[in-house]
């Protein structure tokens, strides 16, 4: 089986590694000009030049992020099988029809605007914040990830120098939620149907970026991960979904789940998968688009995820401890940047915190570890 990926970054290349076992082959089509993946075979491609080279050489087509054009992926749709559709893709990376889908199945979301100016912007916030005495967060409506194109406002007067900072021509302006932790779901949809979830995990974020990801949640309640899949079920059947879904929600002190944002691809937060449960999401995604029974998602160990961001730690002092996994995507240090990731077991959540935090230390900038089942 040829596969073909769309985008050549990380996530592409930890896709190819779960696959090769399987016998596929890869060829990554990457429209950036900065192709990250160091495996198979990269056709680099800014000027889109290369699509009819791309399709013959792959069987079927899948993405390992949802910035494309969605013209393109309507192209390869015509010659070649492509999982997940242009319609997940189209959904996925519009906020704002996104959160009408969400609305349409009656899924729970923030109280939302959509704002075409500064003074639309100002008139959301005074709405949806100032009256309720909570701040705002306004968004680009595409485009937007690990923080960029956001800004929370406290105030209508904040509105003007948002709106320029952000720099697009329509936001997404959010409600406050008053939530206990963030969380996440991953599920996996094959081509005849089949669905598997894994566990939720619990995700600490900095700045809009991951730093922490842990399952399963100790604490979470069975009636939380059941309410959880019967979300993202309605989405993947919505959608006729195949492969990776992954949903991002907010839990609230009732136990009450709020949904944030959905991405039609392996995502950051199921990374621990790779080494806690008996089949990674890479290796499920590729099994789906294949057309391949699914995998288990059955958990071997609790598991964090600690992205590496920006700066390298010392690679020999985190691999002196016998429990960590290190994912290293071949990238320079720069601010900011997802540069890996370390995958920490252990066999109960208590060691596995302590451990989390004893790690966290040397990874340089790094925040300290807070899950919200330690808090008194």
């Amino acid at each position: 089986m040829r596969v073909g990926i769309l985008g050549a970054g990380q996530l592409g290349q930890m896709l190819a590694l779960a696959g090769y076992p399987l016998g596929q082959r890869f060829v990554f089509l990457d429209t950036s000009g900065s192709p990250s993946a160091d495996i198979g075979t990269t056709l680099i491609d800014p000027q889109n030049q290369q699509l009819p080279d791309f399709l013959l050489r792959v069987d079927q087509v899948t993405y390992e992020f949802e910035h494309l054009p969605v013209e393109l992926v309507r192209e390869i749709e015509k010659h070649k099988p492509v999982y997940p559709s242009s319609r997940a893709l189209e959904v996925c990376q519009n906020r704002g029809l996104e959160k009408d889908l969400f609305t349409r199945l009656n899924l729970p979301t923030p109280e939302y605007r959509l704002v075409n100016s500064a003074e639309e912007l100002a008139a959301a916030v005074k709405e949806l914040g100032e009256a309720k005495q909570k701040p705002v967060i306004a968004k680009s409506v595409t485009e937007g990830y690990d923080g960029k194109g956001q800004a929370v406002l406290r105030s209508a007067e904040e509105a003007p120098q948002a709106w320029e900072a952000i720099g697009h021509k329509q936001l997404l302006v959010e409600a406050f939620v008053d939530f206990v932790r963030e969380v996440s779901i991953i599920a996996v949809r094959g081509q005849d149907g089949e669905v598997v979830f894994y566990p939720m995990a619990e995700n600490h974020h900095v700045d809009g970026i991951l730093r922490y990801s842990l399952a399963p949640i100790p604490d979470l309640q069975d009636k939380t991960q059941q309410l959880a899949e019967t979300y993202i079920q309605a989405l993947l059947q919505e959608l006729d979904y195949v492969g990776v879904l992954a949903l991002e929600l907010f839990q609230k002190a009732d136990g009450q789940l709020v949904v944030n944002e959905m991405a039609p691809r392996v995502h950051n937060s199921g990374h621990w998968t790779q080494n806690g449960a008996v089949t990674s999401q890479f290796e499920n995604h590729l099994r789906a688009v294949s057309g391949l029974p699914l995998g288990s998602t059955q958990v071997l160990h609790p598991t964090c995820m600690l992205n590496i961001i920006g700066k390298a730690p010392a690679l020999q002092a985190v691999l002196a401890e016998e429990n960590a996994h290190l994912h290293l995507y071949g990238k320079e240090e720069r601010a900011g940047r997802k540069l890996g990731h370390i995958n920490l077991v252990a066999e109960d959540a208590t060691t596995l915190v302590s451990k989390v935090k004893a790690l966290a230390r040397l990874l340089p900038d790094a925040p300290e570890p807070c899950f919200s089942f330690t808090q008194s």
